[in-house]
């Protein structure tokens, strides 16, 4: 690496820790979060959940196996990231790796974020950052390198349309097969449109405001995505009358909160959110468990759920919800990640339980 440059990390508590700047030699700001997953940082930092967030991984050596080629698929479909970007504000980790070796990778990940102009910091103790995270609650925060300037106030992205500037713009199709799905785009992940098309199923990916209403379809999908569902009462609304039509539907992430508004219920901010790969759930009504895959930070309140629906899954840490089910008809949703990329693919049948309901 070169030589080594001093930053700082604020938050807006102000507590600072300090480190040494990796990536892009630039200040940045955000919501500062943090993940406990192990692996899969390359998975993380193109998933759009993240956007308008600095990301602490708190696994404590991160890069050594490097970034693989950003590649596509003959679908359009990325191999090996999440989305086509990088959509972290920043990057936090305890010790960089500058020396890297997998068999796929082309470049260290000091480079990719040199590419992509996003700013890291190494060196910190992430471990302390942590329980102040976990204490205080997930805050806004600045990484500034050493000679270069960045203060509070800073924008909340809690406070802006994450989805709509993460979404597709346009109507995109995929695949070719007997069975048609509207996929509804708040942030969607590539491993989701991997795990709709290697069962064979038609993808029409839409804007998140989009009133698919007006297509034909078999079944409706209602992805992940950043920030906070209240901006999306359009989504909701074009949810509701896709209701009507009890055709299929299913939902992952903030597709689980946008399905459960369109039900009546409601949704508040978790105090630092679920991002990590081993969240234990329980299938309510049994004792079934499952490890999950998770990357969120509001959450749907149960006891505002209506009559004609029930929770479908239970977060076994905290008791939060992870999924409802309606009582009757065939629409259900996951707070979790089945598709996972990273993480475990414990819950991947859920894909098969929608398809089958086609």
């Amino acid at each position: 690496m070169e030589q080594r440059v001093h930053a700082t990390l604020k938050l807006e508590n102000g507590m600072e820790f300090h480190g040494y700047s990796f990536g892009y030699a630039g200040p940045c700001d955000g919501e500062v979060v943090f993940s406990t997953a192990m692996v899969g940082y390359t998975e993380s930092l193109t998933d759009p959940s993240y956007s308008g967030q600095i990301l602490c991984i708190t696994f404590p050596l991160v890069g050594c196996y490097g970034v693989p080629e950003d590649g596509a698929e003959e679908n359009g479909v990325s191999k090996f990231m999440e989305s086509d970007k990088i959509y972290v504000n920043g990057l936090i980790v305890s010790d960089y790796s500058s020396n890297y070796s997998h068999w796929n990778a082309v470049k260290s990940l000091d480079q990719w974020l040199k590419e992509q102009k996003i700013p890291g910091i190494y060196g910190i103790d992430t471990r302390e950052l942590t329980k102040v995270l976990r204490d205080n609650g997930a805050m806004l925060g600045i990484i500034v390198p050493e000679g270069q300037t960045r203060d509070f106030p800073v924008p909340d992205p809690n406070k802006e349309n994450q989805i709509a500037k993460v979404s597709c713009k346009e109507v995109i199709r995929y695949g070719n097969g007997d069975k048609k799905v509207v996929l509804v785009d708040c942030g969607v992940k590539h491993n989701i449109l991997r795990c709709f098309l290697n069962r064979g199923i038609e993808i029409i990916r839409v804007p998140w405001d989009y009133d698919f209403n007006t297509l034909e379809y078999d079944g409706l999908f209602i992805s992940n995505g950043p920030g906070n569902p209240e901006f999306c009462d359009i989504t909701v609304r074009h949810i509701q009358e896709a209701m009507k039509k009890d055709k299929p539907i299913f939902g992952i992430c903030m597709g689980n909160q946008l399905l459960c508004r369109a039900g009546g219920a409601k949704t508040y901010k978790l105090k630092y959110g679920h991002r990590s790969h081993n969240q234990p759930v329980r299938m309510a009504g049994t004792n079934k468990c499952f490890i999950t895959s998770q990357n969120h930070g509001y959450a749907v309140d149960n006891s505002t759920l209506g009559a004609e629906w029930e929770p479908y899954f239970i977060n076994m840490n905290d008791g939060t919800n992870e999924g409802i089910r309606h009582k009757s008809k065939p629409f259900f949703s996951s707070q979790f990640h089945p598709e996972a990329s990273s993480g475990p693919t414990d819950t991947e049948f859920l894909f098969d339980e929608f398809i089958s309901k086609l």
